[in-house]
């Protein structure tokens, strides 16, 4: 059937469609829906629903944009927004992407001025009248996948035209993915050019300045300065080896807020001629960049450093080298080499193997290499059915990774490491305030707790505040994301990491209020309660503790978890094969809520009584493991859920750790075979939840053997070393009656 011919049926169609009935577009060509879309639209518009005043106009909008009324489609814009601003920090900056375009056009219907100048001249009556941190915020709203756009929309239109009559609300959807993607279209490419003449109106930005090093080398750098401030600043800054567009987005944010905004990199990256090193050098050359800073003519001698992962890590490295210009950090969800990277526990882990070359290859980021999973996951795969050593990973793989290879080296927290961040008395030393944020469901959280009680066992004064939620990663450096992992975080949990970020900055830098978060030294929320606590310490996170044994069923799996030791001679015989490389459970779970648990196939779950009462677990879990072994070392792991009434599970918090350094990471000690042994350990994750009444606690207790780590087959050699060959007797292990888990508990006191 012609093209034109389909058109007029479809308009004469939509001429007759009820309100609750409409024909669908029987043609996606951008000619025949630049006439179709317009028809429905208005259709719509005679047709709205019953529901509250915010939704109407929403549609309204949208549906004005698509039928050519820019001006009603403005005072709609205009109308709705402090509806939805009511509740929220940010005003006026809501669909103002489409208020500026639909003004725009309304220029050029009426006046004929080409699109990309009537959008200069109502960018700049919108977002050039915002404020900076408000615009900075707005410029969010151009960050956008057209291309993902495009095929929603196409999409929404074969399902359009396999359904011939749409009701109303399909009616409604297919018009806004037309309208998101005919605005944007658009919009995007004008825009660009705007946002650059509007950056360089409010900021002077300088890039890629080379600061030198004591030692010769020499670090890229990038400020940036809020043009309408003449006077000296204090500085937020950034140091970290990530080199990408971020560098300079993170430096004009700080200065959006007031600051002077410096982010600089690890020697070697962009500009820099050195060669890229990760972790040995940043600490020195921070404060080769702070110093420069505090030299600087728009510095007021006071230097902020913030940020997160490797950037928490270059802060504290920095603060144990010490500048009377560096004035407070505030390391967000902060790595600490040898503590939980590459290894946790003094287990090396596999998903490290690939970063250092992510950030080496190149003076920027090795993002397709990085980032091709399969690869990397068939190396693990091919180690692992190998049996070949760890170390054999650099050769099987193909390719240089010295790095890696280096690290192998020092699989104790040897002196390698503790020169890269403060060690026992160093952090006496560091008497200038911190803030740090992390999350129960950061990988990073074991080295955030880490400096927190080192910290505060060598300095019990510091001022250092810690604040923690349901966040992983991202969450606890960015903002928090309201459904994480299968759970949907409590409505107080909601956290903008960047807000706190320059509270906290106008506290120590500017002598402004302590961000009202941080009503105690260690701030947590408490997952299922929509409640924060707060604490002058860790131990005062609980004020109780419940000792759960593990209790063998005597009619198979699963077993108990009791507040009742176990009769004296109870055994339990755990026999792991390591020449049987059948995949095997990761140690920490993929999904915070979930409706069934893997069980181990090298080790137990056991299963607590349903509680009678509600039950808030806060803190630290502990254990102690009571056993005889035919080896002289072991990697094992506990991780502890909660089992809701409903049946589902609630992963709270794990531990892995090699058998030989729980007592310290510093030594190792091996096990003695055929002796009975204890051994006494301490997650280094806090969890923070209330289990609710006929929830179960349940814990489950394996030998760590899957392709994603080190294999530790127990012979005392460096782990690194062992081989298939060194697998020939099973690891053998007797649980006796005194192991147990000690969860920490908050018990409300009696009136």
């Amino acid at each position: 059937m012609p093209r034109a011919l389909l058109l007029t049926l479809l308009l004469a169609t939509l001429a007759k469609a009820t309100p609750a009935d409409f024909a669908s577009p029987t043609s996606e060509s951008p000619e025949a829906l630049a006439k179709a879309m317009p028809v429905l639209a208005r259709a719509l518009l005679k047709d709205p629903p019953d529901e509250d005043l915010a939704t109407r106009l929403g549609q309204r909008f949208r549906f004005q944009l698509v039928s050519g009324d820019f001006a009603g489609a403005v005072a709609s814009i205009r109308e709705l927004r402090p509806l939805l601003e009511a509740n929220t920090a940010t005003q006026g900056i809501t669909f103002l992407q489409y208020e500026a375009h639909a003004l725009a056009k309304q220029a050029q219907v009426e006046r004929g001025t080409p699109y990309a100048d009537a959008l200069r001249g109502a960018f700049d009556r919108t977002f050039g009248a915002l404020e900076d941190r408000v615009a900075l915020d707005a410029r969010g709203m151009f960050r956008f996948d057209l291309e993902r756009a495009r095929r929603e929309l196409d999409t929404r239109l074969a399902e359009a035209r396999k359904a011939g009559r749409l009701t109303r609300a399909q009616a409604v959807e297919l018009v806004r993915h037309y309208q998101v993607h005919q605005v944007f279209q658009e919009l995007l490419p004008a825009s660009e050019p705007l946002w650059v003449r509007d950056e360089a109106r409010r900021y002077v930005i300088e890039e890629d300045v080379l600061v030198p090093t004591p030692d010769g080398a020499q670090v890229s750098v990038t400020v940036a300065r809020p043009r309408k401030t003449q006077a000296p600043l204090p500085t937020a800054m950034s140091f970290t080896i990530y080199a990408n567009g971020f560098n300079k987005q993170e430096a004009v944010r700080s200065a959006a807020h007031g600051f002077a905004g410096v982010t600089a990199l690890t020697r070697g990256k962009r500009n820099s001629p050195d060669a890229p090193v990760p972790f040995e050098h940043d600490g020195d050359d921070a404060i080769a960049v702070i110093d420069w800073v505090s030299r600087q003519p728009w510095s007021d001698g006071q230097v902020g450093m913030f940020g997160g992962s490797y950037e928490g890590f270059t802060q504290w490295s920095a603060a144990k080298r010490g500048h009377p210009a560096l004035k407070a950090i505030m390391p967000s969800v902060p790595v600490a080499p040898g503590i939980d990277v590459p290894m946790q526990g003094n287990v090396f882990q596999g998903f490290f193997y690939r970063w250092p070359r992510y950030v080496t290859l190149d003076k920027g980021l090795a993002d397709a290499d990085y980032f091709d999973g399969a690869r990397w996951d068939a190396l693990h795969e091919r180690w692992y059915t190998s049996g070949e050593p760890y170390r054999a990973l650099e050769r099987l793989d193909g390719r240089p990774n010295p790095f890696f290879q280096r690290w192998l080296e020092h699989p104790t927290y040897d002196a390698y490491w503790r020169k890269m961040i403060p060690y026992r008395q160093e952090f006496a030393r560091i008497r200038i305030p911190v803030l740090t944020t992390t999350g129960y469901y950061d990988g990073c959280s074991l080295s955030a707790m880490y400096y927190l009680t080192e910290h505060l066992k060598h300095a019990p004064d510091a001022r250092h505040y810690f604040v923690i939620g349901p966040y992983d990663h991202m969450g606890g450096q960015h903002a928090s994301s309201d459904e994480l992992m299968g759970y949907r975080i409590d409505p107080v949990a909601r956290l903008d990491v960047h807000a706190l970020r320059y509270q906290w900055l106008e506290h120590v830098l500017r002598q402004g209020p302590l961000p009202a978060l941080l009503k105690d030294r260690v701030n947590y929320q408490v997952m299922g309660a929509n409640t924060w606590k707060h604490a002058p310490d860790l131990a005062r996170v609980s004020n109780g503790a419940v000792e759960l044994f593990l209790a063998p069923s005597a009619t198979g799996a699963p077993h108990r978890l009791t507040t009742v030791a176990p009769v004296a001679g109870t055994r339990q015989r755990l026999r792991v094969d390591f020449k049987d490389r059948s995949p095997g459970p990761h140690y920490e779970p993929s999904d915070i809520v979930s409706t069934t648990l893997e069980a181990p196939r090298d080790g137990f779950v056991y299963v607590g009584e349903p509680l009678t009462q509600a039950l808030e677990v806060s803190g630290l879990f502990a254990g102690r493991l009571d056993f005889i072994t035919n080896k002289k070392d072991f990697d094992f792991y506990v991780v502890l859920y909660e089992r809701t009434a409903k049946g589902e599970y609630v992963y709270l918090s794990y531990v892995l750790q090699r058998a030989s350094h729980v007592a310290e990471r510093e030594q190792r000690r091996l096990l003695v075979p055929g002796k009975r042994q204890r051994l006494t350990f301490q997650s280094g994750r806090m969890t923070s939840r209330r289990l609710e009444v006929g929830s179960q606690v349940v814990a489950v207790v394996a030998i760590n053997k899957h392709a994603q780590s080190q294999l530790n087959l127990g012979t005392g050699k460096d782990v690194s070393d062992e081989r298939l060959a060194d697998a020939k007797t099973p690891l053998e292990i007797t649980w006796l009656p005194g192991s147990r888990l000690t969860l920490p508990v908050w018990r409300q006191p009696a009136p």
